[in-house]
């Protein structure tokens, strides 16, 4: 299992934000239109705000780590892991299962390692899948966890940005109101109603700010979660097959077919 950076990652937001950038420039629009701080501390501000909230402080601050995995993706050697429990597969059936306690070492997958140890120590079948689909398990939990903070601001941020709007509304219409308490002759309409278009176009910044972090941030990066997360899972439990039949003292081939129905056809060795 190798890591590198993830460009889909990168470039997915850098072009979201130029498309948005070019539609903006194509409508004859003035990019300064669309910042305000008081919208970004709205949006962000409640978001992170409510996610306190609903998380606790700890698993908040974990996200750091989560969100790691979104520029840098893993990638997994299938083939390579399925040829490793092949090779421990052959050791095991010609010298028995203690004979693997030498390739311990040698062994990169912590849960590989562990689940060959493990089975070496285990007598029982069952009791040993118990304790490796456990392992999965949790490893499973913690990571719909991290996918559920996310999924969970990128609902915040669409109410957040129509709250900010509301308050926008609010403050513009008092201001009308303040404005037609002056006498008539100083009272122009065509500049009241001037004023309150332009505020409405500010109030209504604050929920494109919403509207643009759900969709161009969270959305993407918990869907992208999810992805990194099942291919984990499929691969680990490749893992848990491979030491249940090696445990077993199944034949080594049974065990290679048996394992190569995880992978794609397009992918498999002819």
């Amino acid at each position: 299992m190798n890591q590198k950076y993830d460009l889909g990652t990168i470039i997915g937001l850098v072009s979201g934000a130029t498309i948005i950038a070019t539609s903006v420039w194509w409508l004859e629009g003035e990019f300064i239109w669309f910042f305000q701080w008081s919208s970004v501390f709205i949006v962000i501000g409640g978001v992170v705000c409510a996610t306190l909230v609903n998380y606790p402080l700890k698993a908040v601050f974990n996200l750091r780590s989560v969100l790691k995995n979104v520029i840098r993706a893993e990638v997994y050697d299938i083939t390579g892991t399925i040829q490793k429990i092949i090779d421990l597969a052959e050791k095991s059936r010609k010298n028995g299962l203690l004979s693997l306690e030498a390739d311990l070492s040698s062994i990169e997958s912590a849960f590989l390692r562990d689940g060959v140890e493990l089975a070496i120590n285990e007598r029982e079948a069952s009791r040993l899948r118990t304790f490796l689909s456990l392992d999965l398990s949790n490893i499973s939990t913690r990571h719909v966890g991290g996918q559920e903070i996310i999924l969970y601001m990128a609902a915040y941020s669409p109410a957040f940005g129509m709250l900010g709007t509301v308050i926008g509304l609010i403050v513009m219409m008092n201001r009308f109101q303040m404005g037609g308490e002056v006498s008539t002759v100083e009272f122009n309409v065509a500049e009241q109603f001037k004023d309150l278009l332009a505020g409405m176009g500010t109030a209504l910044i604050t929920t494109f700010y919403g509207v643009l972090l759900a969709n161009l941030v969270f959305l993407p990066i918990a869907g992208k979660l999810k992805r990194q997360s099942e291919n984990e899972i499929m691969l680990k439990s490749i893992v848990l097959e491979g030491i249940i039949s090696i445990h077993a003292r199944e034949h080594p081939l049974l065990i290679r077919e048996k394992l190569m129905t995880f992978v794609a056809l397009s992918e498999r060795d002819l």
